[in-house]
């Protein structure tokens, strides 16, 4: 275990000795003492959050709505700067699922959370307690790890996959870091813009676009934390100028360019989240295969 220094923040944070079974699936644990209004910033990935501890995670919407405990939500959880955490003696496993293994894992499309922080007792009833007592109960990090994936492997296998066009289309967007064109992406799978466009949208939970744009900034982002001047990112993230990279900062988080550089929740990813920025390519004759399961990109 780390721990994680930012300014006020001080987060003990551990991670997997070994990569989760299921592709598509990465994890990390968090210990905050107190956690004082945390900015959520949009991430291309469904979160779930899995808390054991003796306090509780708090969630706060911009309209006044409010989630305690387990929580799961969509791709770009927290876009216009929409939601805070906060808690005290907060304990949990931070799960992001690959939008392409996320319906099969969580048993809905991410399309039916409809962008929304959704309770895991209300998707999941009585398993959503049940693996909160066993992660209280395990005695390490590396324990609960295990019991999380185990629980990750059986619910994907027992899901139904998304199509292969659909997850190569992802897949292709992840790998370009949100610099694919979009308007190609159908002809490159064989089908209409129409019939892609409807079935990216119902099983990953976003459109197309909307999935460019938040990768393009996801990367953006990062490279802002890591020091790089906003004028460099723009140019070399696709974006028109800086004011375009502006724009796209403030839509996402609500804030500007410089104040997302501060941002603990994209800075602990260096620790949480080692070797996120090696995405992989996707191979059209490999991803489209009969029967494929769909690998993370």
């Amino acid at each position: 275990m780390r721990t994680f220094v930012h300014g006020a923040a001080v987060w003990d944070v551990a991670c997997p000795r070994r990569p989760s079974r299921v592709a598509g699936v990465t994890m990390a644990g968090f210990r905050v003492r107190d956690l004082d209004t945390l900015r959520m910033v949009p991430h291309p990935a469904v979160t779930l959050l899995l808390e054991f501890g003796a306090g509780s995670p708090v969630l706060d919407g911009a309209a006044g709505q409010q989630q305690r405990g387990s929580v799961v939500a969509g791709p770009g959880l927290g876009s216009g700067g929409a939601v805070l955490a906060r808690g005290e003696n907060v304990e949990c496993v931070q799960v992001r699922l690959s939008p392409v293994i996320a319906g099969a894992v969580l048993g809905v499309s991410p399309a039916d959370l409809d962008g929304a922080v959704v309770s895991l007792g209300d998707l999941w009833g009585r398993e959503a307690s049940r693996i909160r007592e066993r992660l209280c109960d395990a005695p390490s990090w590396q324990d609960r790890f295990a019991l999380t994936d185990a629980l990750l492997v059986r619910r994907y296998e027992a899901g139904p996959p998304v199509d292969p066009e659909v997850a190569w289309a992802w897949h292709r967007i992840v790998g370009s870091r949100g610099l694919t064109r979009v308007d190609g992406l159908a002809a490159e799978v064989g089908w209409s813009r129409k019939r892609l466009w409807s079935r990216f949208r119902s099983q990953l939970g976003l459109p197309p676009k909307r999935a460019v744009r938040l990768v393009r900034f996801d990367h953006a982002a990062h490279r802002l934390v890591a020091g790089e001047g906003a004028a460099q990112v723009a140019a070399d993230a696709g974006y028109a100028d800086q004011s375009h990279l502006h724009r796209d900062v403030m839509a996402f988080t609500g804030t500007t360019p410089a104040t997302v550089a501060g941002e603990p929740f994209l800075a602990v990813d260096d620790i949480a989240w080692p070797g996120r920025e090696a995405p992989a390519r996707p191979h059209l004759s490999r991803d489209l295969r009969l029967g494929h399961r769909p690998q993370d990109a």
